[in-house]
């Protein structure tokens, strides 16, 4: 079982952060943004990706 750094809630931008070598701090910058400025569905997307992490 791995860990990831800076896990919060579900640890999908953790996951993303080391599964692409990007910063998590603008993962999660990128999806409040997007929360906001309503951009597709950015809930959505986050919880299929949630199920979909190992």
């Amino acid at each position: 079982m791995s860990t990831y750094p800076d896990k919060k809630f579900l640890g999908v931008c953790a996951w993303l952060s080391v599964k692409f070598d990007i910063d998590v701090s603008m993962l999660r910058i990128i999806f409040v943004a997007a929360f906001i400025l309503g951009l597709g569905s950015p809930i959505i997307i986050y919880i299929i990706l949630a199920l979909v992490k190992p």
